[in-house]
């Protein structure tokens, strides 16, 4: 793999090509089955730019794809700091859609409807947000659970 010094391939372990680009930096997996998937972009943007790069590369080195590639978000994961502890205990018996076992995982899982995303939240007031498919939603959605923990005075100061 002389043309790509930043790709691995060692299907023992991963069954696919691990393709790292440091401009963008992101790692794009490949499958055998055509599938890509585009991880550690800070934008859909970038996530974009760096799937094209990929496909530009690959066809630069003789690589014949058989189609135009289509790039589609499917997952957006965003990473939030509320400067505040939110209390747990509180929000599993205050908000629907929830699922807090501490004994297993230290965060209360919390699926919203609207926008449909589920957000890890944990008592440091750290919270994880996955599953939007816009920068827009997920927005909208850290915004709602915001005001939410807010207006339910989960929050602890």
């Amino acid at each position: 793999m002389k043309s790509f010094p930043n790709v691995e391939y060692n299907p023992k372990k991963f069954p696919g090509l691990v393709f790292r680009l440091r401009r963008p930096k992101t790692t794009t997996l490949i499958f055998n089955s055509g599938k890509m998937i585009c991880t550690g972009a800070k934008s859909e943007n970038l996530a974009r730019s760096a799937i094209r790069r990929v496909v530009r590369l690959l066809r630069e080195n003789g690589i014949v794809l058989l189609s135009e590639v289509q790039i589609e978000v499917v997952n957006i994961v965003a990473t939030i700091d509320l400067g505040a502890g939110v209390d747990l205990e509180l929000a599993e018996s205050t908000l629907d859609n929830v699922m807090y076992e501490p004994e297993q995982f230290p965060g209360l899982i919390y699926r919203m409807q609207e926008p449909k995303v589920v957000f890890l939240i944990f008592a440091s007031g750290k919270l994880v947000c996955t599953g939007g498919r816009s920068e827009a939603s997920v927005s909208e959605a850290v915004e709602k659970i915001g005001k939410m923990l807010v207006e339910m005075n989960l929050l602890m100061k």
